[in-house]
């Protein structure tokens, strides 16, 4: 089993930064494919950013040039550097990967296919105030 453990929510007045981070237990090799995804309340999850194996990244039109997604491979944890919060950011935020062993075409990768994605966290909360 591979556990994805998610922390770095919290609370944030509009316009300032929270840095979430995600580790994957145990290690064995990096996957092809990491994303962040958020749902609202009363909204369905969507997706916010992805990186690929490559390096590649895909990032929603709602958080272009604010949200910064990254990964380090050494220590098998994902990050969404967020600036310039928003209150229509309040989510909560979940991280995800493909399964590790198996191929992930690019293409389904960037374009945030959720029933690619076989291992979820828990999620963890933001909130912006305005």
């Amino acid at each position: 089993q591979v556990q994805l453990v998610e922390s770095g929510g919290g609370s944030a007045q509009a316009g300032g930064s929270l840095r979430l981070s995600c580790a994957a237990f145990p290690y064995s090799h990096p996957d092809y494919c990491m994303a962040w995804f958020r749902q609202a309340p009363g909204n369905e999850r969507e997706g916010v950013a992805v990186i690929y194996g490559d390096g590649s990244i895909t990032n929603a039109d709602s958080v272009k040039g604010r949200f910064t997604i990254s990964k380090d491979n050494a220590k098998n944890t994902l990050y969404l550097q967020m600036n310039n919060l928003k209150p229509e950011d309040s989510a909560i935020y979940y991280c995800a990967a493909t399964k590790r062993g198996e191929y992930t075409l690019k293409s389904d990768c960037m374009t945030f296919i959720q029933a690619k994605y076989y291992y979820w966290g828990q999620g963890t909360q933001v909130t912006v105030s305005s």
